[in-house]
């Protein structure tokens, strides 16, 4: 059968139409499932293509390889996957809502955000979310190693219901991760570590409504764990090399720290500036009010007898500006309400450390020499 060259061209100019991710001009390859699209990307390619190109729903799998860029996702339902994918700051950066987000210049690496953010001003930490017009939804990054970003290596404002899981992140300069201004986000099963210095802060909660933080595995910060969140739950994590494993910020109520195992104080700690030093707590209650905490192991924290595997006072916000709660709260916060139950601490300098005119429960738990 002879076929006409006019023929043979409009038969290749529709597939190209109807799967474009198969072209010369866009060599990323495409797979159609229950109506779910999956885009493959190579390495050499570019990921935010994909992610501009993908409708919601769709799944992005991003092969081995070092890719020198910023990603924004603002899509609901992405679902993005790496399969030792690798990702560093681009010699540009790139401008969206995670832009001067920890001050001037700072950066994300992976930035899912919603529409119509609207942030206060940078004062302490990171800016606060003050409102959201429609949160992106249902998005999830797993198995992605980013690392060395000013900024964030991921961050997630103004978003509901995302999943971040089974990343690896490596060297934020402020933060390994961050949530802010969202609804239920999920951070289970990542690995957060600093090699150069102690960074700043592992990863930090601070949502409009929900967080579920679990399975982490988190090293060499000067916070590991942030809980600026009500009802926050932060479970089953191991911190180690810290100088303080969970910090649970002045006013924030109802939070639930439970079954964490939190060891070995990093020796830098003790060399910090006392600009940026904190103080050396295994887990800090510093105002919180209405907070669990429970069934954690608290061990080897030890900072020239000064360290405490656990803390409970009240906070006087005398310098608003120490930290980002107290920037907003402006005014004494009293630890009240709080139950401190069945927790072992071993080897700490001090095991627990209490002050605080408020009414607290804080009993059944273990203090072991060995």
């Amino acid at each position: 059968m002879e076929l006409s060259l006019g023929f043979i061209v409009a038969v290749l100019l529709g597939i190209v139409a109807a799967f474009p991710f198969t072209s010369l001009f866009n060599p990323t390859s495409l797979q159609v499932r229950d109506g779910r699209r999956t885009i493959h990307v190579q390495s050499g390619q570019f990921i935010q293509n994909a992610i501009n190109a993908a409708s919601p729903g769709d799944r992005i799998v991003v092969e081995a390889g070092t890719y020198t860029e910023q990603l924004t996702i603002q899509t609901d339902g992405i679902s993005l996957v790496g399969l030792g994918a690798i990702l560093v700051p681009p010699s540009h950066p790139v401008t969206n809502i995670c832009s001067d987000l920890a001050g001037k210049d700072t950066q994300a690496g992976i930035c899912v955000m919603g529409s119509n953010v609207s942030l206060a001003s940078f004062v302490v930490e990171h800016r606060k979310v003050l409102s959201v017009g429609k949160p992106v939804e249902d998005v999830s990054i797993s198995g992605f190693h980013v690392s060395n970003f000013s900024g964030f290596n991921i961050a997630v404002i103004g978003a509901r219901n995302a999943r971040v899981t089974e990343n690896l992140l490596t060297d934020g300069e402020f933060y390994g991760f961050l949530t802010a201004g969202s609804i239920n986000t999920q951070v289970t099963n990542n690995t957060l570590s600093s090699s150069k210095k102690l960074g700043f802060i592992a990863l930090c909660m601070d949502n409009l409504d929900g967080v579920h933080v679990s399975n982490n595995r988190i090293s060499k910060y000067d916070i590991a764990l942030c809980v600026q969140t009500a009802s926050a739950d932060v479970q089953h994590n191991k911190v180690s090399d810290n100088c303080m494993g969970i910090y649970v910020d002045p006013g924030i109520k109802g939070a639930r720290v439970r079954y964490n195992h939190i060891s070995a104080t990093n020796p830098d700690c003790r060399e910090l500036p006392p600009e940026i030093a904190f103080g050396t707590y295994g887990i800090i209650l510093d105002g919180a009010i209405n907070t669990e905490v429970s069934s954690n192991l608290i061990e080897g924290q030890t900072n020239n007898g000064l360290a405490a595997g656990l803390a409970v006072f009240d906070q006087a916000c005398s310098v608003p500006e120490s930290s980002l709660s107290c920037s907003i709260l402006r005014r004494k916060v009293e630890a009240s309400g709080n139950v401190v139950i069945h927790n072992i601490l071993r080897h700490n300098d001090v095991d627990l450390l209490i002050n605080t005119t408020g009414s607290n429960t804080i009993a059944h738990n273990k203090f072991l020499e060995t």
